[in-house]
């Protein structure tokens, strides 16, 4: 079909009137950014049906981490397609998974020694809290039953992973409807409390967890999920290493199990396989990875575990928890495919050094463009959070729609950026910048140059709408 045009509100209107849908029709009617139709992609390019070429700015989600249109896992996928579809993980075993979980337990090192395969991040989680909850089960541990995560932070889409995500935002739909975690404040960086700085702040945050395991007693906890670099609910937040190594003995203190949730900042984004891997005296018990595994090109998420706790719980009782497409061939062989082009492109390494280029080019465009508050994150995953004034980090009044503004405006500017308003707004504003880990340097140096015309471009709007001057 034809669509009449570029504004969201004709586009949905237009859509409506259609049989099926694209799934954006799910979502809020109320979003004013338009959905570009992109009808093919190559590295950290997408291509609109109009001819538009567009950077992929936050690599989708943070997903696209080896970029688009990889003819290597589009080969092995549609050869291990044609040599076997599917074989079920309860009632067989096949070569693509071994092989695969045996690569991943090889680069997460020494105590994540088994790696149970999920479709997705969500998915991934979900496993690890079962498989927690059946492990202190089969142990006598019953009552270890309480979860511990921050606010803000985001865990899953399920209804038991947004259960224990940290936005105030959702607790009208979950009152009633699901068990929420207990939360501690997330260790921000950038917006701490008056009187502090990053590292205290840190300090404090790892003393409320201590306390409201002593509150609650460590005998009903289950599992402290913290996310060791931020996603969009903090965007991109890395709180100090004080914390991790002090939330790290708190949970050993008091015999409660540390789960990382790599979903979006594991596989590589960080300059190392694991982000925990930057934390090597704060190790977490568990570890959830998604995203770049499948890197855009399958389904796939992995709870890493030690060999020691699954083997005894499978002579006790079993993890007895699957979903059909666990361990899927096709998927499996995409992910060993994806792990290939990391080997071979050097892309860990690259997110390190490449990612470092990127960051001296936003921080130079910072200097330009005020309205960039804070730079934040870790190797190639980075946001920008805007602020109406740097030197008191006032957050942008909420007429000047911001997020949806700069994303607009960005589109105009050849930029596909991901980032929503989260906890409404009542934390800041901001982008996420994860470009895929194999952008150039020249290409480093376009987006910059684009994301420098939108946001004049926003500041010139601004001022024209609503008497801004930012």
């Amino acid at each position: 079909m034809t669509l009449p045009n570029n504004d969201p509100k004709t586009v949905i209107s237009s859509l409506r009137k259609n049989l099926g849908c694209p799934q954006d029709l799910f979502y809020s009617a109320a979003n004013k950014v338009p959905l570009p139709i992109i009808e093919r992609a190559e590295g950290v390019y997408l291509f609109g049906e109009d001819g538009k070429r567009y950077i992929d700015v936050s690599s989708g989600p943070v997903v696209s981490n080896i970029g688009h249109g990889n003819a290597h896992v589009a080969d092995a996928m549609a050869a291990q397609a044609k040599r076997m579809d599917f074989a079920y993980s309860r009632t067989s075993r096949h070569r693509p998974n071994m092989e695969l979980t045996a690569r991943i337990a090889a680069l997460a090192g020494p105590g994540y020694e088994r790696v149970c395969l999920a479709s997705g991040g969500s998915e991934a989680m979900e496993a690890a809290l079962k498989f927690l909850r059946q492990y202190a089960v089969a142990k006598g541990q019953g009552s270890k039953r309480t979860i511990i995560s921050c606010n803000p932070s985001y865990h899953g889409g399920t209804i038991g992973t947004l259960s224990i995500t940290g936005d105030d935002a959702l607790r009208p739909f979950l009152d009633g409807f699901s068990i929420p975690s207990e939360k501690i404040p997330a260790a921000l960086t950038y917006r701490t409390p008056a009187g502090t700085d990053a590292e205290a702040y840190a300090r404090q945050c790892a003393d409320a967890l201590d306390a409201k395991i002593r509150e609650l007693g460590a005998e009903n906890i289950l599992c402290f999920v913290v996310e060791p670099v931020g996603g969009l609910s903090t965007g991109c937040n890395v709180p100090p290493d004080i914390f991790f190594n002090r939330v790290r003995d708190i949970c050993t203190t008091h015999g409660v199990y540390l789960v990382y949730d790599e979903v979006l900042c594991g596989t590589g984004r960080t300059g190392k396989f694991l982000a925990s891997h930057h934390y090597p005296e704060a190790r977490p018990d568990i570890v959830v990875l998604a995203k770049g595994l499948g890197s855009g090109y399958t389904p796939l998420g992995a709870m890493l575990a030690p060999a020691a706790m699954v083997d005894e719980l499978a002579d006790l009782t079993g993890f007895n928890f699957s979903h059909t497409y666990n361990a899927n061939p096709v998927t499996c062989a995409a992910g060993l495919a994806v792990l290939d082009v990391y080997e071979k492109e050097g892309l860990v390494k690259q997110a390190e050094t490449r990612g470092a280029y990127l960051r001296a080019g936003l921080e130079a465009l910072q200097k330009r463009e005020p309205i960039i508050g804070d730079i934040r994150g870790r190797g190639m995953l980075m946001a920008l959070e805007f602020v109406a004034d740097p030197a008191t980090k006032a957050i942008l009044p909420a007429e000047t729609n911001a997020v949806e503004r700069i994303r607009t405006l960005g589109l105009a500017h050849g930029l596909m950026i991901y980032s929503r308003r989260t906890a409404g707004g009542k934390n800041g504003d901001w982008i996420m910048v994860s470009p895929p880990m194999t952008i150039t340097e020249a290409e480093c140096d376009d987006l910059v140059a684009r994301l420098e015309e939108t946001l004049v471009a926003f500041r010139g709007e601004v001022k024209d709408r609503l008497g801004l001057v930012l």
